[in-house]
């Protein structure tokens, strides 16, 4: 499994849990979950991206777990959950529904948010008997449902073959990150940043990153590549908020822009000016507030105790 990394100070320090349990997926995969805050209120689930962990959630956590029960959980083979053979869509998929089951009541409907492969993961899953019943709402960060590599700015050059090659060679590499240096952060920055991201959160961003090991990392790249939920996105039938930065060469707005015209619910779209790919890291009070909007809007206590 990967190396757990992340700050231990500050707002992007990630708070200790309530309590953690292991949630068992379709092929036996077993996956870290952390519950935070307090039972009984509203609850919301948080699905990180490729090379990230829970505690990419941190800001996040910290905010809403005063008034909200907040789940959260390391996808395969990233954080505290082990690796697995079966790297794909359907495997992203098959792990949600298994976090839903272990942390929510039965008929339980909760605001379910994703950043980037964790977005995917919620497209991935929009058909799902899991996913129908206990999604009141959906927030999708900076994700894309298909042409990742072709859409990509991260190789300054023209659209076309060679780009598509370097771009896949570049977020492909298996070469270890190695340690988080100036010089790390700098190429973290220009990658999945905007450029005005503030020093403590591109070093927070930059110590979970590189605390993904190269193996599952290469693995989901390959994945990543190759993604087409496109389908699914017609399928994500709650009400769905969508929030790109403009400043993001990952997963550039034209994705968002594609999604939001897709969804048959869209609840609102926001472009953030000048952020890059990491929007719940570079605007955390932005995105928290999206998360409470979508609770006040659509999820009700009593609902779920019914």
């Amino acid at each position: 499994m990967s190396r757990p990394a992340h700050v231990t100070s500050g707002p992007f320090a990630p708070p200790a849990p309530s309590r953690t349990l292991t949630a068992v997926s379709a092929d036996g995969a077993r996956l870290h979950v952390e519950v935070h805050g307090p039972e009984g209120a509203p609850a919301v689930v948080l699905a990180h991206g490729w090379t990230c962990s829970t505690a990419f959630w941190a800001a996040q956590t910290r905010a809403l777990a005063a008034d909200h029960r907040v789940v959260v959980y390391d996808q395969r083979g990233h954080g505290r959950t082990a690796a697995s053979a079966d790297c794909s869509a359907d495997a992203l998929a098959d792990d949600l529904e298994a976090v839903l089951e272990a942390t929510l009541a039965p008929g339980e409907k909760a605001v379910l948010a994703g950043h980037s492969m964790g977005g995917m993961t919620l497209m991935a899953a929009a058909r799902r008997p899991g996913l129908r019943e206990h999604a009141a709402a959906v927030l999708l960060c900076s994700t894309g449902s298909s042409q990742l590599v072709a859409e990509s700015l991260v190789v300054p050059l023209r659209p076309g073959r060679i780009r598509d090659r370097l771009t896949t060679a570049v977020l492909g590499s298996k070469a270890p990150l190695g340690p988080v240096t100036p010089a790390a952060k700098k190429i973290l920055r220009y990658a999945a940043m905007g450029p005005g991201a503030a020093p403590d959160r591109v070093e927070a961003c930059a110590r979970i990153v590189h605390g993904c090991a190269r193996g599952p990392r290469h693995a989901w790249s390959q994945v990543l590549a190759e993604l087409d939920v496109d389908a699914l996105v017609r399928e994500l039938r709650v009400p769905t908020a969508v929030v790109a930065g403009t400043a993001d060469r990952l997963t550039p707005p034209v994705h968002a822009r594609r999604i939001a015209a897709a969804l048959p619910v869209c609840v609102g779209l926001t472009e953030l000016t000048g952020v890059g790919h990491m929007t719940p890291v570079e605007a955390p009070e932005v995105i928290t507030e999206r998360i409470r909007e979508l609770v006040r809007t659509y999820v009700t206590v009593e609902e779920d105790v019914a």
